[in-house]
């Protein structure tokens, strides 16, 4: 969601501020903003849409200051306007905020005769801080009343007029990380992407911590306290610093194409993974396996529950997990849990696993970010070894999250014995040859360009699919929807009499998946439903299902995918509704790497 970027040093941080808020665009924004702190005074620059507005204005007019803060704002409370873009500003204190005051209203009701400014619940923090200040507290002290003050999820970056050598941050329910760059220069952000190529080494801080950024020393203490605590600092990954679209006109792009390679290093690496989470767990006596995610994550988990139950004959519920805590649900003795979440920062996905371990129930975390809370706060962590994904529309995150999840059911089958010896062997060996179908498969980024005009006209459309392509089906749909702004749903194609056929005419699209199969004649079956309402079909199948369309060929467009195992369908069948949708994104002029409306990390419940 929002981005924060924080420079504490000895040299001038107005553009650098600006080019760590360039590097967190790809987290979704509306509105962004600078201020900083010089000679006593605070200078700020705020601009509505995209940073270039922001960086116009700072051209002409540069914020001058060695202390200073940044923002890219999702607009929460508040329309996306500059008077409730970041940072806001009182009479003593600047902040930038992520995240959700819960009780903000309440604390404005108890602000009498102050000058609201903003529409934001962030305004209200500016404000309590400034009449702790001048009450006669000093900033530490006022830190640690605001703290008893709010509810809800947030992360603060925050600038003192009358301390001009303090940046003050504060982590509760949304991320912070400090880096450590050259020359006693000192940086807070909300992603270590920000600041990657200026530091080697960071400190992720943990929920609740506060911390003091101040002439090259960083002191933190612990949730709501004045004392101090140590938190480790780690070598930053190089990999943080590649942001690059390497020629490719968007990112989402880059990372469709990328996904053999990020295929190659999940398999390669997650032998070493799923033997510590097998080795610490006797899967035999699990008795069921939650699966908890939002978003295009909990469509990889529907699709492992497909997997673990057929495979391993492990019982599976998958939950959305805004919903989970909500639902009361019951978790039993020799259960399990796996939370999945691209980034690790997901609030409901992280809500969800702290519900879970309450429960004393063992939480394993499937994440892309080894330093995210999920990661630190699970019993057990597998790693998709995706790399940076930038691209909002999740592309080869997800296919890094189908294979570690197909590899362990295959683990984890062997070790419940529902599987024997040598059909592990041949599923194995499916899995090391995935990263071939799938080059195989990109070869249909041509063809699928010369589809995207008849999707660029239309208003809607259908993507069905059967068995583990269910869920397929609706990422599909989930895909059109986020970067072209095409309304469509996914739905299991034995639905189809039950609602969804009497949108069908003769302007709908309807998008069938269908490896040739033990489901393909019923597939057929809506196939022909849908053509005798002058529905228009495409069919993605196998050259054996091409075989077996018959006269149907004629009437419906065909795309021909690899031969595939039925095991792992979904990873290849998964490719062609990424490109259809980029190039239907593309046909439109759609901004494809930051849609409307969306973030890439949804930090905020």
């Amino acid at each position: 969601m929002c981005g924060i970027i924080g420079i504490n040093g000895a040299t001038e941080v107005c553009f650098d501020l600006l080019s760590g808020l360039k590097r967190l665009e790809y987290r979704g924004y509306d509105s962004a903003g600078i201020v900083t702190l010089y000679n006593g005074s605070f200078s700020r620059q705020r601009a509505q849409g995209k940073l270039v507005n922001l960086e116009r204005k700072l051209k002409e007019c540069p914020v001058p200051g060695n202390v200073g803060i940044g923002h890219t704002r999702w607009a929460t409370h508040g329309a996306p306007t500059e008077l409730n873009a970041h940072p806001h500003q009182g009479k003593h204190v600047a902040l930038v905020h992520n995240g959700i005051i819960e009780n903000h209203a309440e604390l404005r009701a108890n602000l009498k005769d102050v000058p609201f400014e903003s529409e934001t619940d962030s305004e209200v923090i500016v404000h309590l801080l400034d009449a702790y200040l001048d009450k006669g507290c000093d900033w530490g002290e006022a830190i640690h009343a605001l703290l008893q003050d709010l509810k809800g999820a947030y992360a603060l970056a925050i600038l003192f007029k009358e301390w001009p050598d303090v940046l003050v941050g504060v982590c509760s329910g949304s991320p912070l990380v400090v880096g450590y760059g050259t020359e006693e220069r000192l940086f807070l952000a909300s992603d270590v992407v920000a600041f990657a190529p200026s530091c080697a080494e960071a400190t992720y801080l943990e929920e609740g911590d506060w911390v003091e950024l101040n002439k090259g020393q960083v002191t933190i203490h612990p949730k709501k306290a004045l004392s101090t605590v140590t938190r480790p600092r780690v070598p930053i990954s190089r990999d943080q610093e590649c942001i690059t679209k390497e020629g490719y006109q968007h990112f989402m792009l880059k990372e469709i194409m990328e996904q053999p390679t990020v295929l190659d290093r999940a398999l390669k690496m997650y032998r070493t993974q799923d033997c510590q989470i097998t080795k610490k767990y006797d899967w035999k006596q699990i008795s069921s396996l939650s699966i908890i995610a939002c978003g295009t994550s909990f469509y990889a988990g529907c699709v492992a529950k497909y997997w673990f139950e057929k495979i391993g004959r492990l019982p599976v519920s998958v939950d959305i997990a805004s919903e989970f805590r909500y639902r009361d649900p019951t978790l039993l003795p020799g259960s399990c849990a796996l939370f999945i979440s691209q980034s690790g920062e997901t609030a409901d996905t992280i809500a969800a696993l702290r519900f879970v371990k309450q429960k004393g129930i063992p939480c394993i975390g499937l994440v892309n970010v080894p330093e995210s809370s999920i990661a630190r706060e699970a019993d057990s962590i597998l790693q998709t070894q995706a790399g940076i994904e930038v691209g909002v529309a999740s592309t080869k995150a997800f296919i890094a999250q189908l294979a570690i999840l197909s590899a362990l059911v295959v683990e984890i089958a062997s070790l419940r014995g529902t599987i024997p010896h040598e059909e592990k062997a041949s599923l194995q060996q499916d899995l090391m040859a995935i990263s071939g179908l799938v080059t195989e498969t990109l070869k249909l980024s041509i063809p699928l360009q010369t589809l995207a005009p008849r999707f660029g006209q239309s208003k809607t459309a259908l993507y069905l699919g059967r068995g583990s392509l269910y869920p397929i089906a609706l990422e599909g749909a989930l895909k059109l929807k986020e970067i072209s702004y095409i309304h469509a749903e996914g739905y299991a194609a034995g639905e189809l009499k039950h609602g969804p056929i009497a949108l069908i005419d003769d302007k709908m699209l309807i998008i069938v998946l269908a490896p040739y199969n033990d489901l393909f004649e019923k597939i057929l079956s809506n196939v022909q439903e849908v053509l005798a309402r002058k529905g228009q079909v495409v069919f993605f199948t196998d050259t054996h299902g091409m075989r077996a369309l018959g006269q149907l060929e004629s009437q419906i467009t065909v795309y021909i995918l690899p031969a595939v195992s039925p095991f792992l369908v979904p990873i290849v069948y998964t490719i062609p509704m990424q490109l259809l949708a980029y190039y239907v994104a593309t046909f439109k002029g759609a901004d494809i790497d930051q849609p409307r409306n969306l973030a890439k990390s949804v930090t905020v419940e």
